[in-house]
């Protein structure tokens, strides 16, 4: 037998290697879950997810999505897409965030309700859109008390701040905003 091939031959490299697989896989299942506890109803959060994904596929993929939600203009790049939650003083709303070279957009998954004055319902999606020229910073935080949890802080030139948070890969979602920012810069 050869001992390049016996397990009795694995590195302390190959241990390391297998435990930072196994905690990237654990944090992972972690984000997941606390992205799915965002939602007022773990049933509804569920649901809304199943809906998103048959969107995304029914569109051809989140490039399409942000094509027909937000228009792509000359030479502009869609760079990530991310399913994450706007904070709102109505509370967290689900949607898709989206990360180009001239624009960040979010689109709710739910469109929002109101009564119009005649009293019928009317409903309109839940769509947000910073050109990334006008953002003047974009900032990294996290929960006090529970650092795993961590948000995302846009403020604009007027000193709007939009709060993003759930992420399931919030540390490529920040990695592409930067590089947008820098882009425009």
């Amino acid at each position: 037998m050869n001992s390049s091939l016996s397990p009795s031959s694995s590195t302390s490299s190959d241990t390391e290697d297998s435990k930072l697989f196994v905690t990237n896989r654990v944090s992972y299942a972690f984000r997941i879950l606390d992205h799915v506890k965002l939602g007022p109803k773990l049933s509804e959060t569920v649901k809304g997810k199943v809906r998103l994904g048959a969107k995304i596929i029914k569109e051809g993929g989140r490039h399409n999505i942000f094509k027909h939600l937000f228009g792509l203009a000359e030479g502009e790049q869609l760079l990530k897409a991310s399913q994450c939650y706007l904070s709102t003083s109505a509370g967290p709303i689900a949607g898709l965030l989206f990360i180009s070279t001239q624009k960040i957009a979010f689109s709710g998954q739910t469109p929002l309700a109101f009564r119009s004055s005649k009293g019928q319902l009317i409903t309109t999606p839940y769509k947000v859109m910073i050109p990334v020229k006008k953002i003047k910073r974009a900032s990294q935080s996290e929960n006090v008390e529970n650092p795993a949890k961590k948000y995302i802080k846009i403020v604009t030139e007027d000193n709007f701040e939009f709060w993003f948070m759930g992420f399931l890969r919030y540390e490529k979602a920040f990695m592409n905003l930067e590089k947008a920012i820098s882009m425009a810069t």
